[in-house]
């Protein structure tokens, strides 16, 4: 399935680090960050997380909600966040299901290597759960400064 800008974003309900479920369409009215990486607790993904967490206050003045998924299990998620002292969800997505949906998991070209993985990309949704901005290849550097381009250019 593709991602359209404009279109209703998949709905999806997976498990959070911070315990529970976290479901999108309980989300209504706020804008959401759903971003996908490849792994907890390696450089990119790291660095990608800390940047998100730093920018929190930003997001939440702008009435953004974040949520990081990947693959990864809860138990990791939970080690990850802590170490990295995140202040946003982590969400399990061990079947693969949302990544797909949301165009997430494809071919991925690393030295000289081809295998399926986790694409980083990011979508952010509006508070009428349409989707506002799709970030299909995430280069981590910058990123989320474009991020939040999107939510302000949206809001007017």
């Amino acid at each position: 399935m593709a991602i359209e800008v404009g279109k209703k974003a998949p709905m999806f309900t997976l498990p959070s680090h911070e315990g529970g479920k976290v479901a999108l369409k309980d989300l209504k009215g706020k804008y959401v960050v759903v971003y996908f990486y490849p792994k907890d607790a390696t450089p990119g993904c790291t660095t990608e997380a800390k940047d998100f967490r730093d920018a929190q206050a930003t997001l939440a003045k702008l009435d953004a909600v974040v949520l990081g998924v990947s693959k990864d299990s809860i138990a990791s998620h939970e080690k990850f966040a802590a170490k990295q002292e995140l202040n946003f969800a982590l969400l399990s997505d061990e079947d693969g299901k949302v990544l797909e949906k949301y165009g997430a998991w494809g071919e991925k070209k690393m030295y000289g290597r081809t295998f399926d993985g986790i694409i980083r990309s990011t979508v952010v949704i509006g508070p009428d759960q349409k989707v506002v901005a799709h970030f299909p290849k995430v280069r981590v550097k910058g990123h989320v400064d474009k991020v939040v381009e999107a939510i302000e250019a949206d809001r007017g």
